[in-house]
C-alpha cells in the first residue's frame, strides 16, 4: 500500500513537473514567437488597393483602372445569402470562436499524419481570421512557424475587432481569380453584376474560389468547378441557410459567367477614357490612379459620343473607299482548319458590326467567308465556324486603287477576292433599310485618320470625343495629341484682332495679288486663293471671310500686325508662341483640335475665357469631392433652415473676358454667313441656326471644319498620320463640313432652333452686301443687315471717293478728314475708314 502511494507520488509530481514544463515551453513559445509579430493595429486604419471608376455624365461606367481590381464594400451593403455562402464554404462557426477552430486543427493534424512523407502540402485548417492574419499581415509560407504566428495574431485581432469588421477585412480583400480581389468585384467579374443581383448558385461559386481560383475555372475546369459550387450550396443548406427547394433549383443551374472586360465599357469611349486616365495620372500620380479608388464623374455623354463615333468612322471610310480598294490585308492557308489559323490574327475590337473573315472560295457573283471565331473566357477558341457570301454588290465600291478616279466597277468578284484573302466584312444592307441575311458587304480599314470634338461653350464641358479610325488599332489620340495645321479655320481670330481695332465686318479690303518681301534672303512672298488667279477686287470683310480669301487675310494681317494677331492666338489658347511671319495668319502653324474647338468656344459664349475639360467631379474613396471643374461661385446656394422667400441664388462668373463681347457677337454673325451661302453651306441642312469654318491646308493635307450653334462646338480635321496631300478634290467644305453636318444633324435633332444672342450695343444696320455702305434711296443690289459696334455703322449719306487700283493702293490722296486710323498706315490704300463708308 505503501508503494503504491509512493508511486501515486512520483506520478503527480513528474506530471506536475511535466505540465509545468509544457506550459513554460508554451509561454516560452508563444513568447518566442511573439517578438516579432507585425502591428495588428493597423487593421484599424486598412485602406486597401480599390480600383479607380470613371463615370459618363449620366453614370454609365466607362472605364475601371487597377492593379488589383477590387471595390470595397461594407459589411452592412453585403446581402446575407453572400456572407453565408462564404461561412458556408470557410468557417462556418465563425461568430462562435475565439480565433482558432481547434476541432478543424485537429483534423488537420490527423490527415498531414496520414501524408506524411508523400510532399503534399499540408490541408490548411484556417479560420477566416486566421486568413486574415495571414493575407494582411503574414506571407504565404508553408510552415509550422507560420502557423502558430498566424494563430497567435487571430486570437489578438479577435480581442481587439468585432466579427463583422473582420469578415468584411477578408471579403474585400481575399483574391477570387481572374484579377478580381474582393467580392464586389468578383461579382462584376464573373457576372457581371453587382452583389445584390447574385443567385444563390452564383454566391455559391464565388465563395468555392477562396480555396484555389486558378484551379477552379468556370470554362477550362467547369465541370470541377461546379462540383465545389454544389459542395457549398449543400452546406447552406446543412446550416439552414437556404431552403430544400432553393437548393435543388441552384444545383441545377449551369455555370455560366458574364464576363467583362478591362477596358472602356461604353461603346465608342475609348480614346475618351485614355485622355482622363493621363489626366488622373498628371494630377495625383500612379497610387492614386491605380489604388486610390477614385470615382471620376467625366463630362462624356453617351449619346453624342455614339453619334460622333459613328459619323466620323463613316467620313473616314466614305473618303478611303473613294480611293479604291488596296487589296487583302493578308492571306492564310485555309487547308484543315482555317478557323483555328484565322483566330491568330490580331482583328481590331472597336469597329463592331465590322468582322474579320478568310475568303473560302469564290466565283463571279459571290464569294464564301469565313468569319474569325470567338474565344471563351479561357482563352480556348470558339469550336464555332460562321460563314457568310460577299455578293457583286458587296464589292462593287472595290475599285483598284490605282485606278479609282477613271476605273470602272467590278463586273465580278473574283476580280478582287481570291481564296485565301484576310478580309472585313459587315452585313449587307438592302434598299428598305434592312440587312440582308446571310450577305456582306467587303471593307478596308481606312488609311485616312482624324479626329472630332464637341464642347458645351459654355462651361468647357467635352460632350464628345473621337480620337482616331479605331483605338485598338492606335492609341494615339489626334483630337489632343496630333498638331496639325489649322489653315483657315485660324482666320477668324485674325478678324477678332481687326474687329477689336476699329474695323467692322463691312470694312472694304482688296482681292487682289500682293507679294511680300520675306528679307534676309527669303524671297518673296505671293499668297494665292483656293482658286489661283481668281480675284474680286474691292470685298467687304464679312464676304472675304465667307469666301475664305487669303490675299484679304494677308493684307488684313499685314495692317494689323503679326504682334498682336500672335496674342489673340495666345489669348485663346490655339498657339502659346505664334512666329510673326504673315504664313501664319492663314493657319500655317500647327495646333490640336482641342484648342480649335476651346476658341471657336470663346465666340460662341460671347468671349469669355474656356478651359476644357473632360472631367467634371473626382471623388476620393470616403465620397469627399477633390476636384470640381464649375469654379463658379453660388450666392445664396445655401439656404439653412429651406426656403423662406430670399431671392434666387445667384452665380457668380469671374472668368476673364478675353474678347470684346460685341466683337464676338460679329464674328459669330460673319461665320454664321458662311454657312449660309458661303464655303459651308452645307451645314444649312442642319436645319438650325449654325455659325462656322472651313479650312485646307497647303496641298490639301488637311481639311477642317469648325462649327457652332448656341450651345454646341463641333471641331473635325481629317489627313494622314504621315501628311500627304488628300487629293486635288478634297476642300474642307467638301470633305470635313459633311461630316459635321451628318453629327449634328443628329445632336441638335430634338433641340430647338435657337438663334444667337445679339449683345446689348450691337447696332443691326441694313447695307449693301457688297460695297459696306447704306444703300441709296432705290439703289438695287443685295441688301443684309450688318453688326456694328456703336459709332460704327456708315453714315446715312456717303460720297464715294475713289476705287483702289489692283495693287490695293488708291491714287488719289487720303481726304483730310480721314481721322484716326487706329494706327494703320493710310498709305497701305486698301481699307474703308471704320464708320465712314468711304473706302482709302
Amino acid at each position: 500500500m505503501r508503494f503504491v502511494v509512493r508511486f501515486l507520488g512520483f506520478l503527480f509530481t513528474a506530471g506536475t513537473i511535466v505540465f509545468l514544463v509544457g506550459v513554460a515551453g508554451v509561454a516560452g513559445g508563444i513568447w518566442y514567437f511573439s517578438r516579432d509579430l507585425p502591428d495588428y493595429s493597423q487593421l484599424q486604419d486598412y485602406e486597401p488597393p480599390v480600383m479607380t471608376r470613371v463615370h459618363a455624365s449620366d453614370g454609365a461606367l466607362l472605364g475601371e483602372y487597377s492593379k488589383e481590381r477590387r471595390l470595397y464594400l461594407p459589411i452592412q451593403a453585403m446581402p446575407k445569402l453572400v456572407t453565408n455562402a462564404f461561412l458556408a464554404a470557410e468557417d462556418k462557426n465563425f461568430y462562435e470562436h475565439g480565433g482558432i477552430d481547434f476541432t478543424g486543427m485537429a483534423r488537420a493534424a490527423v490527415v498531414y499524419a496520414q501524408n506524411f512523407g508523400s510532399n503534399r502540402r499540408p490541408q490548411g485548417a484556417s479560420t477566416i481570421t486566421q486568413q486574415v492574419a495571414k493575407n494582411f499581415l503574414l506571407t504565404n509560407e508553408v510552415s509550422f512557424a507560420r502557423k502558430i504566428k498566424e494563430a497567435l495574431l487571430a486570437m489578438r485581432i479577435e480581442r481587439a475587432y468585432s466579427k463583422d469588421r473582420i469578415l468584411e477585412l477578408y471579403l474585400n480583400e481575399i483574391y477570387l481569380g481572374l484579377g478580381a480581389y474582393g467580392i464586389a468585384a468578383a461579382s462584376l467579374v464573373y457576372f457581371d453584376k453587382s452583389v445584390n443581383e447574385l443567385t444563390i448558385a452564383e454566391a455559391a461559386y464565388l465563395a468555392a474560389l477562396p480555396k484555389a481560383p486558378g484551379t477552379l475555372h468556370p470554362v477550362r475546369n467547369r465541370d470541377r468547378s461546379t462540383e465545389r459550387r454544389n459542395y457549398v450550396i449543400d452546406r447552406l443548406l446543412e446550416n439552414g441557410w437556404i431552403k430544400q427547394a432553393d437548393a435543388d433549383k441552384a444545383r441545377k443551374e449551369p455555370l455560366v459567367v458574364a464576363s467583362r472586360g478591362n477596358g472602356a465599357h461604353t461603346f465608342a469611349g475609348e480614346y475618351f477614357a485614355e485622355e482622363v486616365r493621363r489626366d488622373i495620372f498628371e494630377r495625383y500620380g500612379e497610387k492614386k490612379l491605380y489604388e486610390g479608388g477614385l470615382s471620376v464623374r467625366t463630362t462624356l455623354d453617351p449619346k453624342l459620343q455614339v453619334m460622333a463615333r459613328k459619323t466620323v468612322a463613316a467620313g473616314l471610310v466614305n473618303f478611303d473607299e473613294a480611293q479604291g480598294w488596296r487589296g487583302a490585308m493578308s492571306k492564310l492557308d485555309i487547308s484543315g482548319d482555317w478557323g483555328v489559323k484565322l483566330a491568330e490574327i490580331k482583328s481590331l475590337s472597336d469597329i463592331s458590326p465590322w468582322r474579320m473573315a478568310v475568303v473560302l472560295e469564290t466565283s463571279e457573283q459571290s464569294a464564301r467567308i469565313g468569319f474569325q471565331p470567338g474565344r471563351e473566357l479561357g482563352g480556348a477558341i470558339s469550336k464555332d465556324r460562321q460563314t457568310g457570301l460577299i455578293t457583286l454588290d458587296g464589292v462593287r465600291w472595290a475599285k483598284p486603287a490605282a485606278a479609282a478616279a477613271r476605273g470602272k466597277s467590278p463586273t465580278s468578284v473574283s476580280q478582287i477576292l481570291s481564296p485565301g484573302d484576310v478580309i472585313y466584312a459587315d452585313p449587307l444592307f438592302g434598299k428598305d433599310g434592312n440587312p440582308i441575311e446571310g450577305q456582306y458587304r467587303l471593307r478596308q480599314l481606312p488609311e485616312v485618320s482624324g479626329a472630332m470634338v464637341a464642347m458645351d461653350p459654355w462651361t468647357g464641358r467635352v460632350v464628345a470625343m473621337v480620337g482616331g479610325f479605331s483605338f485598338d488599332q492606335s492609341q494615339f489620340n489626334r483630337a489632343t495629341q496630333a498638331y496639325r495645321q489649322p489653315g483657315s479655320t485660324f482666320k477668324p481670330l485674325v478678324y477678332s484682332a481687326a474687329m477689336d481695332n476699329g474695323y467692322t465686318p463691312a470694312t472694304i479690303m482688296i482681292d487682289g495679288p500682293i507679294e511680300i518681301d520675306q528679307g534676309q534672303g527669303a524671297g518673296v512672298w505671293r499668297p494665292e486663293n483656293f482658286s489661283v488667279g481668281s480675284y474680286r477686287g474691292p470685298i467687304t470683310l464679312r464676304e472675304a471671310l465667307k469666301w475664305s480669301i487669303n490675299t484679304v487675310t494677308v493684307r488684313l494681317a499685314q495692317d494689323v500686325g503679326m504682334p498682336l494677331i500672335g496674342e489673340y492666338a495666345k489669348r485663346f489658347g490655339v498657339y502659346e508662341e505664334l512666329p510673326n511671319y504673315l504664313s501664319y495668319s492663314l493657319g500655317a502653324g500647327e495646333t490640336t483640335v482641342m484648342r480649335m474647338v476651346t476658341a471657336y468656344s470663346m465666340f460662341a459664349n460671347g468671349g469669355r475665357r474656356v478651359k476644357p475639360t473632360l472631367i467634371d467631379r473626382i471623388q476620393d474613396r470616403y465620397g469627399r469631392t477633390i476636384f470640381k471643374h464649375d469654379a463658379r461661385e453660388c450666392r445664396g446656394c445655401d439656404a439653412p433652415g429651406g426656403w423662406k422667400n430670399q431671392p434666387e441664388p445667384q452665380l457668380v462668373d469671374r472668368r476673364e473676358q478675353v474678347l470684346d463681347s460685341l466683337t464676338a457677337y460679329q464674328i459669330t454673325s460673319m461665320l454664321e454667313g458662311v454657312v449660309q451661302g458661303g464655303t459651308a453651306s452645307i451645314l444649312r441642312e442642319v436645319g438650325k441656326p449654325i455659325a462656322g469654318k472651313t479650312g485646307t491646308t497647303s496641298d490639301g493635307k488637311d481639311v477642317w471644319f469648325i462649327g457652332f450653334s448656341s450651345d454646341l462646338v463641333v471641331g473635325l480635321y481629317l489627313g494622314y498620320d504621315k501628311p500627304r496631300s488628300l487629293g486635288r478634290a478634297a476642300q474642307g467644305g467638301h470633305t470635313a463640313a459633311p461630316i459635321v453636318k451628318d453629327f449634328m444633324k443628329l445632336a441638335l435633332a430634338d433641340k430647338p432652333a435657337i438663334p444667337f444672342k445679339v449683345p446689348p450695343g450691337i447696332r443691326l444696320v441694313r447695307i449693301d452686301a457688297k460695297s459696306g455702305m447704306r444703300p441709296a434711296p432705290g439703289e438695287g443690289g443685295r441688301t443684309i443687315l450688318e453688326a456694328f459696334k456703336p459709332g460704327t455703322a456708315p453714315a446715312e449719306n456717303y460720297v464715294p471717293v475713289g476705287v483702289a487700283d489692283g495693287e490695293g493702293r488708291m491714287p488719289q490722296p487720303i481726304p483730310p478728314d480721314a481721322g484716326n486710323l487706329q494706327g494703320i498706315s493710310p498709305e497701305a490704300g486698301n481699307i474703308m475708314r471704320p464708320g465712314t463708308g468711304r473706302l482709302y
